[in-house]
């Protein structure tokens, strides 16, 4: 695994921990409103009785797996912050903090550094080619 492959996992969690935040909003949507609708025609067919209950599971299985990946995004942002810290090049270690552990845009990065973008790209391949993989990840634990 490449530095940038190790380093993106965190904004790739990220985003699957927001997507399923937004499932799970959908999901809880759907179990408020589910409700018995009152009408003098018999019912066509059969009701499915359990559909309240069906959504309630699919809830909580939707807040198992966003509390999985939010444990699994900390233990790895604990993981990156401790392999930065052994690069030895301070402007290095604020690049690679602000973009992979912040999830900052480069252009807010230039900005926060005080550099052009050009600039902040050519610290960031510096950094990348300073940066060492941790030999044992939580990438690797969780295959």
């Amino acid at each position: 695994m490449t530095a940038k492959e190790y380093l993106g996992q965190a904004y790739r969690i990220d985003q699957r921990i927001k997507n399923k935040t937004e499932q799970l909003n959908s999901f809880r949507e759907l179990a408020v409103n589910v409700s018995s609708t009152i009408s003098d025609y018999p019912s066509k067919g059969t009701r499915n009785v359990y559909r309240l209950e069906n959504t309630i599971v699919k809830i909580v299985d939707m807040e198992n797996q966003i509390k999985a990946d939010i444990d699994r995004l900390i233990n790895l942002k604990i993981e990156i912050t401790n392999a930065i810290d052994a690069v030895d090049d301070e402007n290095c270690k604020e690049l690679l903090r602000l973009r992979y552990l912040e999830l900052k845009s480069w252009s807010e990065i230039a900005d926060e550094m005080d550099y052009s973008v050009p600039q902040i790209y050519r610290i960031k391949n510096k950094a990348l080619k300073k940066f060492v993989v941790p030999q044992k990840t939580i990438a690797n634990d969780s295959k």
